[in-house]
């Protein structure tokens, strides 16, 4: 019986020897695997393979959280007051052109007050439900598309003694009518999100 046991056994692991020889046989013609090939700088060929993305999630820091929030702040009051600047921009240039060929300065004035009429039924309502920090903004954006500065501008049409009044209480409310607009520094973020609004409304191409 112990035997007949044996010869079972022997005959199983030959079986199953001899099974595993014959697929490593079939394998052996399969066993080369295609990668891709790289090229390093220095002209050796080595394999390359690529890896499948991993998302890293990490806790933001109380600084970058302040900032994302700042940056969003600033980038609603563009949304809101930009359209405001390039229509200042645009009543500018038309006050402006009037105003060419006029010594006179009471047809001067006249011209001056009738714009400001319609400016006032245009606009007064609209400006008076921005926040202060949004008044800020508008401010800087004016700057941006006209080359004048808000006390500038006032001390050009209503005069020296308007534009001071109204310096001092821009001051009185934390703001400066003479604030002036630099893009390439402190001003930096406003002007991306200006140029991306730009191409928004359709004032610039996005060639």
């Amino acid at each position: 019986m112990k035997k007949l046991h044996y010869h079972i056994i022997l005959f199983i692991t030959l079986f199953i020897t001899s099974a595993s020889v014959k697929v490593a046989a079939q394998q052996s013609d399969l066993d080369t695997l295609k990668v891709s090939a790289y090229i390093t700088p220095e002209g050796d060929t080595i394999g390359q393979s690529y890896l499948p993305p991993v998302l890293v999630y990490g806790r933001m820091t109380r600084q970058w959280r302040n900032y994302w929030a700042d940056w969003t702040r600033l980038r609603n009051a563009v949304y809101v007051t930009y359209p405001y600047a390039k229509s200042a921009s645009r009543i500018m240039n038309e006050i402006n052109a009037k105003l060419v060929n006029v010594t006179d300065k009471s047809k001067r004035r006249a011209i001056i007050k009738e714009r400001e009429k319609d400016l006032k039924k245009e606009f007064t309502d609209k400006l008076t439900n921005l926040s202060v920090y949004q008044g800020k903004v508008l401010m800087k954006l004016i700057n941006r598309e006209t080359g004048n500065n808000c006390y500038e501008i006032i001390n050009e049409f209503k005069g020296f003694i308007s534009a001071a009044f109204w310096q001092t209480i821009a001051v009185v409310f934390g703001s400066n009518l003479k604030q002036s607009y630099e893009p390439a520094s402190k001003d930096l973020d406003m002007e991306k999100i200006v140029r991306d609004v730009e191409v928004m409304y359709g004032y610039r191409s996005t060639s």
